[in-house]
């Protein structure tokens, strides 16, 4: 492995796993505000965004950050790291155990590398993903430290498909496989990543959301469409990320994307 790429991973594992201790101690005791956009936020949330922006500084000082909680204007530097310190508050705040933290480096706009930690499942997920950014690094995706790939199987009954909350329009129409939601835009868009489901949608996520699953997913083998249109990458130097949606579908074959694409278009706000 490329010493860059061990740098970076040993660093998201250090470093999520000690936010992740903490906040285990925080779960389920939280007290969480309203933001504007609708969605909730904690001091844990702010706290781990905090940690996690000066722990990347000091370890990489000529990177950027893009972050959930703080800064959403886009920065002009080669590499930036992009945080959703807490994903899936509000089962964090009513202790489900399904919630995670999840850091995504780009090269020059684009995820080359995903991370996302789920601290109460003890799971991990990283994927490195080249694609035509000129590195030389090997491309993969792994769940605590071993190779995933998506499934092979077809669409059936016995098959999952993940919602989020924001587009259970889709059941107004049969669907082809179970349904599932699990309240965590990461790992809905992963249990595709890692084999578990067939497919999942994602109405209106925010770059956070997106940002290393897009690498992870796409290294496991996954296909990932962007319901609007608009690629999401690469992003744009001094542009404010802090309210654009990015509705997606991922499929765990490309060849299922025109059976699950017709269904789940309805979801683009």
């Amino acid at each position: 492995m490329d010493s860059f790429c061990e740098q970076i991973l040993a660093f998201c594992q250090q470093a999520t796993g000690a936010v992740g201790r903490q906040l285990l101690t925080d779960f389920g005791q939280a007290q969480a505000d309203e933001k504007a956009d609708g969605s909730l936020v904690t001091t844990s949330d702010r706290w781990a965004d905090q940690t996690l922006r000066e722990r990347i500084l000091k370890e990489f000082p000529d990177h950027g950050v893009l972050s959930e909680e703080v800064e959403h204007i886009f920065p002009d530097t080669e590499w930036c790291w992009i945080i959703d310190p807490i994903d899936g508050t509000t089962n964090f705040t009513r202790g489900i155990p399904l919630w995670g933290i999840s850091l995504g480096l780009l090269y020059r706009g684009t995820p080359v590398f995903g991370y996302v930690a789920i601290p109460p499942a003890r799971q991990t997920f990283h994927g490195f993903l080249p694609g035509d950014s000129g590195l030389d690094w090997s491309e993969g995706a792994f769940c605590n430290g071993q190779p995933m790939h998506t499934s092979q199987a077809v669409p059936g009954k016995n098959q999952l498909f993940s919602l989020c909350a924001r587009s259970t329009a889709v059941l107004a129409e049969p669907f082809p496989c179970k349904i599932r939601m699990l309240g965590v835009a990461t790992y809905n868009l992963l249990t595709v990543a890692a084999g578990p489901s067939l497919g999942a949608v994602e109405a209106t996520p925010k770059i956070w959301d997106i940002a290393a699953v897009w690498a992870i997913a796409q290294a496991a083998g996954a296909s990932w469409i962007a319901l609007d249109d608009q690629p999401p990458f690469p992003l744009t130097v001094g542009r404010d990320y802090g309210h654009q949606p990015y509705p997606t579908l991922v499929s765990a074959q490309a060849d299922w994307v025109e059976t699950f694409r017709p269904l789940v278009q309805r979801v683009v706000p």
